[in-house]
C-alpha cells in the first residue's frame, strides 16, 4: 500500500514538474527581448525613439514582445555596432544616415547640407512613406545581414568651437572633425575647411587638446555629451540634418512569423511619425539650457556662403552616389 502510495506521488510530482517546464518553455517561446543598441546617452532623440518603438511593440505584441536598451555605446562605436548586427550578435541598432554610408554609400545623401529648408520641412521628409520606401530600397540593394526599418532625426547639425562663426570666413582653414563619408569630405573644403575624421567617442579630448578646431552636431548631443566644457561658443549653422535610421538585424527579421514582422515595421513606422517632433522640442529645450549655462549660442549666422558652395555640389555628389541617390534628393526636394 505505502509503496503505491510512494508511485503515485513521484508520478504526480514528475507531471508536474513537466507541466510546470512545459508551461516554462511556453513562455520563453511566447514572451522575447531584443538587444536595442545606440552611441548616445538615453536622454538624448535616440532613447525617445527607443522608447517609442518599445510601447509600440509591447502595445501591437500584447506585452510579447519588448526591447533592452543599451544606449551610450555599451555595444561598440555606430560602425561597429553596424557589423554586429550584421553578423546577427545585435537585433536593432540606431546608427546616423552617414555612418550608415559606411555600408551603404547612397546613404550619405541625407548628408548633404543645406537640401532641408528647415525643421518643419526635415519632419514632413522623414515622416513621408515615399522617402522612407526609397531608402529601405536603397539599403536592401547595398547591405547585407541587416535592413533598414524607418528614418528618423536629432534635428540639424551647428558647428561649435573655442571661436564664433558668423560666416563662412570663420572657418576657412579650421581644422572639422567630420562624420567620415564622401558628402562632408567634399562640401567642408568647398567651404574652404579642413576635414579630420576619428570616432564620436574622441571628439571631446580632441577638441580639448586642439586636435581639431571645430566639430558639428545637434544641441542636444553637444550638451548630453559635454562638448561646451571644451567647445564653449555654439554657432547656429544648422548646415545639415542630424538624420539617423533604424535597423534590424536579417538573422532577427527572419525569424519572425510575418504577423510579428508586421509589428516590428509597426513600431518602427511609430517612430518615424512620431519622433521628429519630440526630436526638435528636445533641441529647443537643449538651446535654452545651454544658454543658462552661460555657453555662448551664435543665432543669426549668415548661411549664403554656406549656401553658394554647397548647391553646386548637391547634385553632383547625388550623381556620384548612385541612382538611389538622385531619386531620395529629388524626392526631399518634392516635399512641400
Amino acid at each position: 500500500m505505502d509503496s503505491r502510495i510512494g508511485i503515485r506521488a513521484q508520478r504526480a510530482l514528475a507531471l508536474a514538474l513537466l507541466a510546470l517546464a512545459t508551461t516554462v518553455a511556453g513562455a520563453q517561446t511566447a514572451a522575447r527581448q531584443f538587444s536595442f543598441a545606440y552611441d548616445q546617452p538615453p536622454s538624448t532623440a535616440y532613447g525617445i525613439a527607443a522608447n517609442i518603438f518599445d510601447a509600440k511593440l509591447k502595445e501591437l505584441s500584447g506585452g510579447k514582445f519588448s526591447i533592452n536598451q543599451f544606449p551610450g555605446a555599451q555595444l561598440g562605436q555606430e560602425p561597429q555596432m553596424l557589423q554586429k548586427m550584421r553578423a546577427g550578435d545585435i537585433d536593432f541598432v540606431i546608427t546616423s544616415t552617414a555612418n550608415a554610408s559606411t555600408v551603404a554609400p547612397q546613404a550619405g545623401v541625407f548628408s548633404l547640407h543645406f537640401i532641408f529648408r528647415d525643421q518643419q520641412h526635415l519632419a514632413k521628409v522623414l515622416a513621408d512613406p515615399g522617402v522612407a520606401q526609397e531608402f529601405r530600397a536603397m539599403v536592401k540593394d547595398q547591405v547585407q545581414g541587416a535592413q533598414v526599418l524607418g528614418l528618423m532625426t536629432m534635428g540639424l547639425r551647428n558647428m561649435y568651437s573655442k571661436k564664433e562663426v558668423r560666416s563662412i570666413d570663420d572657418i576657412k582653414g579650421q581644422k572639422v572633425r567630420v562624420q567620415a563619408t564622401k558628402t562632408e569630405d567634399t562640401l567642408f573644403p568647398a567651404y574652404g575647411a579642413q576635414t579630420v575624421h576619428m570616432p564620436f567617442g574622441d571628439v571631446y579630448t580632441s577638441l580639448q587638446t586642439g586636435v581639431v578646431n571645430f566639430a558639428e552636431n545637434g544641441v542636444n548631443v553637444y550638451l548630453a555629451n559635454k562638448h561646451y566644457e571644451v567647445a564653449p561658443v555654439l554657432s547656429m549653422t544648422e548646415h545639415e540634418a542630424n538624420n539617423n535610421c533604424l535597423w534590424v538585424s536579417d538573422k532577427t527579421w527572419n525569424s519572425l512569423t510575418p504577423e510579428q514582422q508586421k509589428w516590428v515595421q509597426a513600431a518602427a513606422d511609430e517612430v518615424s511619425r512620431t519622433e521628429p517632433a519630440l526630436a526638435l522640442k528636445l533641441e529647443k529645450d537643449s538651446a535654452d539650457k545651454l544658454k543658462s549655462m552661460g555657453v555662448k549660442v551664435v543665432e543669426g549666422v549668415d548661411k549664403s556662403g554656406f549656401i553658394k558652395a554647397a548647391l553646386p555640389v548637391q547634385d553632383q555628389l547625388a550623381a556620384e552616389l548612385g541612382p538611389h541617390a538622385v531619386t531620395l534628393l529629388k524626392l526631399v526636394r518634392d516635399v512641400k
